[in-house]
């Protein structure tokens, strides 16, 4: 082989070598796996926001969504009596914003932890908890109810405490907001 052609070959497998340096991360991890290029660059996100959560540095490891078990459904009449006699070992949660509590008020003895704003609340420390939104973190033996304006975010809440080992059990109160109104529910104002 000629020298000229030594160095061609020699530059190619150089190149090679460091073109996955020279790459986006998702367009080389791409390459090396059969998932397409589209799937890794929308799922890499979720993947780096794992990778850092406090859980995972915590070596928590978050259940498998197959492992979890369905949230406890509860109606306008169980709210009013959670409400109304509150439980230590019971803590409901307005998961909505602070502009929509001061607007429209909330369940009185509710807690607030606006999860469009603060999605990895749920994987804080205590003590990360505690100073961000003011109350003690839900340990194993609490259950936490979860409440928004029509049901869909609570939904969603009460699926990411589950991951995150949010209190030991989760409800929703599917009416949300919207129903505690229609059916007269004592609407207490938001302090903030």
């Amino acid at each position: 082989m000629s020298s000229k052609r030594l160095i061609q070959t020699l530059s190619r497998a150089a190149a090679a070598q460091t073109a996955p340096f020279l790459r986006s991360p998702a367009s080389s991890l791409a390459s090396r796996c059969k998932t397409s290029p589209i799937a890794i660059r929308s799922t890499l996100p979720r993947t780096i926001r794992y990778l850092s959560s406090s859980s995972y540095l915590r070596k928590e490891a978050p259940a498998v969504e197959s492992e979890l078990k369905p949230s406890t459904l509860y109606n306008f009449a169980d709210m009013q009596e959670f409400s109304s006699a509150p439980e230590p070992k019971r803590i409901i949660i307005d998961v909505r914003e602070p502009g929509e509590l001061l607007e429209t008020g909330t369940i009185p003895t509710s807690k607030n932890i606006p999860v469009t704003t603060s999605p990895d609340a749920f994987f804080l420390s205590p003590e990360e908890f505690e100073d961000k939104f003011g109350f003690e973190r839900p340990g194993k033996d609490d259950e936490v109810v979860f409440f928004c304006k029509a049901g869909v975010r609570s939904k969603a809440a009460a699926r990411l405490a589950q991951q995150a080992a949010f209190g030991g059990q989760t409800g929703e109160y599917p009416g949300s907001w919207k129903d505690w109104v229609e059916s007269g529910g004592q609407v207490e104002k938001w302090k903030g």
